[in-house]
């Protein structure tokens, strides 16, 4: 559109030969009559604006005879004269002025309503002269969906202005799928075109389908709070409805949601919601709860006596399949069946059970006691020849403590599972008899040791021994030889001869006589 209009007088060739030449603007009052513009002398540069009114501001003239006029409006569609005069002659120039309005559109639209009885409208309005605006004036929808619709157009003048209003309206059946569908409404005519668009249309129905879902990241667990939400097709959507809870019915209004404190294991099943105001359109959702108990017998710090037998009971219920974990002091084992306790049984047993999103947990400490069991009792030479390292070894719980019929040095003791050890440094006089007890509440053991002081000692021992032995194993086949040989020559006599077997037999490195027979 144009926002200024010029009206553009040009001069008659003739004026050059008049010097004294007077140019006079006048324009078309709203009564008919003329009225004074401005007067522009032809030797002065200057005009003269004698106009009162609205143009006194907004007219000027140029050195060419150029009538301006700014800040055009429709009431300037009117004829201006120019008036040329001369010693000789008066001549006038009438020019029409047709002023081209900018389109004023004022959309109004109407809610769309569901079912299909009900019609939306859209007027489209525009001002303009009819008599120098050609128009036409149309209603699209931009995302080009056809639908059955009525178009209206009026037109409507104004006696007093002679503008117009062009109205146009649309009226269709509105449907579910028009939601979100953008209209536009487009003015045209021969000099341009101008394109509205407007907001999509409110289009209202109601509910159809409902759908109940259950707010829950994961499996749901007893003990948790469970979020129901309900929600509706409609438009707009409703904002009370009924919520079915294992045979009782909740009303919930101005929100879609319900929640459930704490749920358990018998609020598992079945959940509905409907419409406040249509019972029959609902949605159902089946809701399972998981849960899982563990019972463990024995718990806490049990004692027992080594050998005794021990009966673990472990007793779970869940919601499904659960897994079931033992562990003895941090590692893995099988599940522990004791008929004979041991010292190595001891240890800390933790039961795990665990269900998808769920674990439980269970223990008992295991500890066998026992009175000391001395299992083995050595000695060894150092590397000097004289020192002697006696190690005795026992098994009990509590942890026995250690005496030795000897005095000694450099004691090292160790209790790793029930298993005490015991080293002493000593150094012996001659041969000794070094005894070891052990005790702790329950009773004592006892294991002695012979020790020499020289280690030349052991082999001069043996060497007796075998010396022995070979004498007396010779001793006694000359006594069965003679026996025999008296047996050959007198075996008249034989049932009353006395028959004395003699062994010799080492014990502690001596040689003892003993009788077999008599």
């Amino acid at each position: 559109m144009r926002n200024c209009a010029a009206l553009i007088l040009q001069k008659h060739p003739t004026f050059l030969s008049f010097p004294s030449l007077l140019c006079v603007v006048l324009q078309e009052k709203d009564d008919g009559t003329p009225g004074d513009l401005l007067i522009k002398q032809a030797r002065n540069e200057q005009a003269t604006v004698q106009a009162t009114d609205s143009y006194a501001q907004r007219v000027s003239i140029d050195d060419k005879f150029n009538l301006l006029i700014t800040q055009a409006s429709l009431k300037d569609q009117k004829t201006f004269t120019c008036m040329v005069v001369s010693h000789a002659n008066l001549m006038e120039f009438p020019v029409s002025v047709l002023v081209y309005s900018k389109l004023n559109i004022d959309t109004k639209h109407y809610n769309n309503v569901y079912p299909h009885n009900l019609t939306g409208e859209l007027i489209e309005e525009q001002k303009t002269l009819p008599t120098s605006y050609y128009h036409h004036i149309i209603i699209i929808q931009l995302n080009s969906i056809k639908f059955s619709s009525i178009l209206f157009v009026c037109l409507k003048l104004d006696p007093a202005t002679g503008l117009s209003t062009t109205s146009s309206t649309l009226q269709y059946a509105a449907t579910k799928e028009d939601v979100g569908a953008v209209f536009a409404c487009v003015s045209t005519h021969r000099l341009t075109s101008q394109e509205t668009e407007l907001e999509p249309f409110p289009i209202h129905y109601p509910s159809e389908k409902v759908s109940l879902q259950v707010m829950s990241k994961g499996p749901v667990v007893e003990g948790d709070n469970v979020t129901l939400k309900c929600h509706a097709d409609g438009n707009p959507p409703p904002s009370s409805f009924y919520f079915h809870l294992k045979g009782e019915k909740m009303l919930v209004q101005n929100s879609d949601t319900y929640t459930l404190n704490a749920i358990s294991r018998e609020a598992a099943g079945e959940y509905k919601c409907s419409l406040a105001d249509n019972e029959k359109v609902e949605a159902s959702q089946n809701i399972l709860v998981s849960y899982l108990d563990l019972s463990l017998s024995p718990t806490g710090k049990v004692l027992k006596t080594v050998g005794d037998s021990l009966s673990v009971k472990m007793e779970k219920i869940a919601s499904g399949d659960a897994t079931v974990l033992w562990t003895k002091n941090g590692k893995a084992v099988k599940e522990p069946e004791f008929s004979k306790l041991s010292y190595a049984d001891a240890g800390i047993f933790v039961c795990e059970v665990s269900l998808t999103g769920l674990t439980r947990h269970q223990s008992f400490e295991l500890v066998v006691e026992g009175k000391p069991v001395i299992t083995s009792l050595t000695e060894h030479s150092t590397g000097d020849a004289q020192h002697k390292v006696l190690t005795c070894e026992a098994e009990g719980v509590p942890e026995p403590s250690f005496q030795w019929s000897v005095n000694n040095t450099n004691e090292e003791s160790s209790y790793i599972n029930g298993k005490a050890t015991h080293k002493i440094t000593v150094i012996p006089r001659l041969n000794m008899t070094i005894t070891c007890t052990v005790s702790n509440k329950l009773g004592e053991d006892v294991m002695t040791i012979n020790v020499s002081s020289d280690p030349q000692d052991d082999s001069k021992d043996q060497a007796k021994l075998i010396v022995g032995v070979v004498v007396g194993l010779l001793f006694a086949a000359a006594v069965v030889g003679l026996v025999y040989w008296l047996y050959i020559k007198n075996s008249r006599y034989f049932n009353s001869i006395q028959f004395n077997f003699i062994c010799i037999a080492p014990i502690h490195n001596k040689s003892y006589l003993r009788t077999l027979f008599k």
